[in-house]
């Protein structure tokens, strides 16, 4: 059963990306945790290490928190997978934040990717199973401001991923489950008055998924976890009390590593596996720094880039636009976004739409995503 997992998602292009080398991709286990769970990011191209805080800063840095000008807040996310294809392949979410000082927030976050139903069947009369393979993350976080313009956070996770089909006489159809951290940092300069608009630099970090391997089969075979290095940059031009437009950058890179031809025969073969699977989550985010075929040239190629512009019109009516880029190392996406928002007391209501430009199809591609937040009075 396994085989077909790794078939199906291929073909939802989640964990395989395109190359010239088979083997010279990086794959991980549950790549559903790098959906963009809300459409404010989504319309950003993806783009949330440094923006502006909101309910879903759990995903991308929660020492945002802490520098919300609410004292708390709820978001719920939902994002369609493949939807010209396939109705019930859907991504939900959920996350809320509370501060109980000024100077502190803590958060939790629910994050659930189900693959819909699927029938089973072994032979043509068969009356067939009925199966639903999901995935779960059910997230913690706690935020400090250590000076008025800086904090930082950490973050728990527990992962689970039952996308093993039952199988009557075989102990090997358990969920896999796993547990990461996030460790993350975040700056928020002071505005400062320039004679057109005030303006204020953000930046961000967050180092995320650090955590052991996942094993989805008894036989002792494991898969990296998506560990996640993100850096965050942005500014914001303010045009009075009801005006700004933010410009925001992120990089990112799979603190994962590619397989190796260790043994140097030209191939990457059973017996290199055999060695990469050795590698624990520690080495091979050692490893991903210094394991690209191509030495230097191909390492830069590993890093995925998004820019995001919001602008806000009397904090209420926003719109948002993004382009995320990446190479065939990590996926071969290339993609424009367009996003829009409306506020009204503490309700807000985003959605974003995804146009792809690169050549591999985009799941998600000409879909619509939504997301709610209700935010507590400032």
């Amino acid at each position: 059963m396994k085989s077909f997992i790794v078939i199906l998602f291929t073909f939802l292009g989640f964990s395989k990306a395109l190359s010239q080398e088979q083997n010279s991709v990086i794959t991980t286990a549950v790549p559903f945790l790098n959906i963009a769970s809300d459409a404010r990011s989504s319309g950003m191209g993806d783009v949330g290490v440094a923006t502006a805080p909101d309910a879903f800063s759990m995903q991308w840095n929660a020492s945002k928190y802490v520098f919300s000008d609410r004292k708390s807040g709820l978001g719920l996310g939902y994002t369609p997978y493949l939807e010209s294809i396939i109705s019930d392949i859907a991504l939900l979410s959920g996350y809320y934040f509370k501060k109980p000082t000024n100077r502190s927030a803590f958060s939790i976050g629910l994050r659930y990717f189900t693959l819909g139903a699927i029938e089973l069947r072994q032979f043509a009369s068969d009356p067939g199973v009925i199966t639903k393979p999901n995935e779960i993350a059910i997230d913690g976080s706690y935020a400090l401001k250590l000076s008025p313009r800086m904090s930082m956070g950490v973050a728990g996770r527990f992962i689970r991923s039952n996308l093993k089909f039952p199988q009557e006489t075989s102990i090997d159809s358990r969920a896999a489950s796993s547990f990461s951290v996030d460790v993350s940092a975040y700056y928020q300069g002071d505005i400062k008055a320039f004679p057109a608009f005030d303006g204020r630099w953000r930046w961000g970090l967050n180092i995320s998924n650090l955590g052991p391997k996942i094993a989805y089969d008894a036989n002792g075979q494991e898969d990296f976890l998506p560990s996640n290095l993100g850096l965050g940059l942005g500014y914001d031009f303010i045009y009075g009390p009801n005006s700004m437009l933010a410009v925001s950058i992120d990089l990112n890179k799979f603190l994962v590593p590619m397989p190796q031809d260790y043994n140097e025969d030209g191939v990457i073969d059973s017996a290199d596996l055999a060695e990469f699977q050795e590698l624990d989550f520690v080495s091979g985010i050692l490893d991903s720094f210094s394991d690209a075929p191509g030495g230097l040239s191909d390492e830069l190629k590993e890093w995925r880039l998004g820019i995001g512009l919001e602008y806000t019109l009397r904090k209420i009516f926003m719109l948002r636009t993004g382009y995320f880029t990446e190479s065939q190392f990590t996926g071969s996406r290339r993609f424009f976004t367009l996003g829009s928002g409306i506020a009204f007391k503490s309700f807000q209501i985003d959605l974003s739409y995804l146009f792809s430009t690169a050549q591999v199809r985009n799941p998600l591609e000409n879909t619509l995503r939504f997301s709610l937040s209700f935010n507590s009075p400032n």
